[in-house]
C-alpha cells in the first residue's frame, strides 16, 4: 500500500463528453449530462487514471499529487 494520494480534476467547461476516460478508467470516471466526473476526487495511484488523462483529446483531465500538488497527467 502507498501513501500516495492523487486528485482528479476535470475542467467541465472543457470536457467534450468523449467518453474515453470513462472507457478507459470506468471504475474513476462517469459521464453524466454529456460531461465526465471522476468517480472519487481522492485516489491511489492507478495506470489507467494517467491513461484516461493522457488520452482525452481535449486535456480537460488533471491529475495531481495531493501532498505536494504537482501535476502528474497530462504531461506537458
Amino acid at each position: 500500500m502507498t501513501d500516495t494520494t492523487w486528485l482528479i480534476e476535470v475542467d467541465g467547461g472543457t470536457c467534450i463528453g468523449s467518453g474515453i476516460c470513462a472507457g478507459t478508467a470506468p471504475d474513476h470516471f462517469t459521464v453524466e449530462n454529456g460531461t465526465s466526473r471522476p468517480a472519487r476526487r481522492r485516489t491511489e495511484p492507478a495506470d489507467r487514471v494517467l491513461d484516461a488523462a493522457e488520452s482525452c483529446p481535449v486535456e480537460a483531465i488533471t491529475v495531481r499529487d495531493e501532498g505536494t500538488g504537482e501535476v502528474i497527467a497530462p504531461e506537458p
